[in-house]
């Protein structure tokens, strides 16, 4: 919300600098954000990894995933990479030599490591803000339940302050995500509507159709609800349910998004429904059952697919339920929050052969095509009284010069400025965890309901809208 400038020259340590998430996102957004003018030509990238490698072979390792231009110029000469061992206390009591005034430690490492970093950094005094800045980075998963969460946070937060602490989510990064508190409370004729006495139900929809590829050893022991329900999906509910902050302040509106976060009523298991994919066709091509991809146990209990309804205890949404799915091999990509508002009254149209209107939408469409659609319903022309559902489209690339971007570019920013407004705070990771648990607990036994790849999912997932007469959106 603060006014855009260059953001302070800074040394990026990332942990990890040769995993996927550091050449196909991290670099390519710094890459960005360099092309935008947007970091000085004092921004340094530092590499370490155990891999045997200098800084030719790390260069020559992310130029692969870069559009060579302006941007990568202004960088390239600040990346370094140095060999290390994330438990040696060596590796991290010689960076101090290397770092500026101001350092950002991104940690693209396994969470194993998240907590043993944090206290190496802090053993070696690299957290000392005498003379600048310094931030840490954490990817998810931040725990796998409640308790290792809570574990987690007591650990970091013995090294580190809260606002040193960025608990990163990539789908806030998104355009369309954040434009979602500017479209509320910039305008009155949302917000007027934006309460239990207008709306009937929310539907927060991340449907993949990928299958879980190479990622079978990390997703078999995560699974949909652990990898997408406490942190991309609650962070999209927060958004969507969190009353006017005071300012647009960081601490402001993270603590209006806890507040929300906080009132969710733990998960009614009989309000939940957990699926895998069984062997099908996604986008034309055959794909396997998930019990027969690579390294994936074929007698877990792992799900790759989660439906749920979630009640929020605030006045604002007494009684109005929020509907939540996610999953894998499924009919299309689609991230969406559709703000579904109540029927009409009938008694106007009691003589005519109108006898049900369909609802007016609000659709917020997160990706693949990001923008905001508002359904509503006017007469067809002619002499009869006929209606039919139009709506009004507002996309991104249709009104914007939008370049493609990895969705890190503002988080990244964010970081190196200093605004946490984008990222999670220990509070709101733990309530997120704790609405969840109860599910964690009953999903140990049974197993998940079979849905074939390239469907909208498990048939119980459409009962589950059923038994409230009502209906999924389409994924598209």
């Amino acid at each position: 919300m603060n006014q855009i400038v260059v953001a302070p020259p800074a040394t990026i340590v990332i942990f990890g600098a040769l995993g996927d998430l550091t050449r196909r996102l991290l670099a390519p957004a710094l890459v960005n954000l360099a092309e935008s003018g947007l970091l000085t030509t004092d921004t340094n990238l530092l590499g370490i990894s155990y891999h045997d490698c200098d800084d030719e072979g790390l260069r020559r390792a992310l130029a692969g995933f870069l559009n060579e231009g302006t941007g990568w110029e202004i960088i390239r000469g600040g990346i370094h990479y140095r060999k290390g061992d994330f438990t040696n206390p060596q590796t991290f009591t010689s960076l101090a030599a290397e770092l500026g005034s101001n350092a950002v430690f991104y940690l693209a490492t396994s969470p194993s490591f998240f907590g043993p970093i944090v206290e190496a950094l802090s053993a070696a005094g690299l957290l000392d803000e005498a003379e600048g800045f310094r931030r840490v980075v954490i990817e998810k998963p931040f725990g796998t339940d409640l308790a290792t969460a809570e574990a987690l946070n007591r650990r970091i937060l013995a090294c580190a302050r809260e606002d040193q602490i960025y608990r990163i989510d990539h789908f806030l990064g998104k355009e369309t995500v954040q434009n979602i508190m500017i479209a509320r409370f910039g305008n009155t004729l949302l917000e007027s509507v934006w309460n239990n006495r207008y709306i009937d139900h929310v539907q927060i929809t991340a449907a993949e159709a990928v299958t879980v590829g190479s990622r079978g050893r990390f997703y078999d022991a995560t699974g949909a609800l652990r990898d997408m329900v406490p942190n991309h999906l609650f962070q999209l509910l927060a958004m969507i349910g969190m009353e006017p902050p005071v300012s647009f302040d960081a601490e402001a509106i993270r603590t209006e998004k806890e507040k929300v976060i906080s009132a969710i009523r733990p998960v009614d298991p009989q309000n939940a429904i957990r699926g895998r994919y069984s062997a099908g066709t996604v986008a034309g091509e055959p794909v396997s059952a998930y019990l027969a991809e690579p390294e994936i146990d074929p007698t877990g209990r792992t799900e790759t697919f989660v439906a749920l309804k979630v009640h929020v205890d605030t006045w604002r949404w007494a009684g109005v339920p929020f509907y939540l799915r996610t999953g894998k091999a499924l009919a299309a990509r689609d991230t969406e929050i559709v703000i579904q508002f109540r029927e009409v009254p009938l008694s106007l149209f009691r003589k005519t052969v109108v006898d049900r209107l369909p609802p007016n939408r609000l659709v917020v469409q997160i990706q693949p095509d990001e923008g905001i659609n508002l359904e509503f319903v006017v007469k067809r022309p002619g002499p009869g009284l006929a209606t039919t559902p139009v709506s009004m489209d507002f996309s991104y690339a249709d009104h914007f010069q939008v370049s493609h971007l990895t969705g890190y570019e503002t988080l990244l920013y964010d970081v190196l400025t200093g605004d946490q407004t984008l990222f999670q705070r220990a509070d709101q990771i733990e309530a997120a965890w704790r609405a969840v648990q109860p599910l964690l607990e009953m999903w140990q036994q049974g197993a998940p309901e079979e849905y074939p790849a390239g469907s909208d999912g498990p048939e119980s997932a459409d009962a589950l809208m059923h038994r409230a007469h009502r209906r999924w959106h389409r994924v598209k």
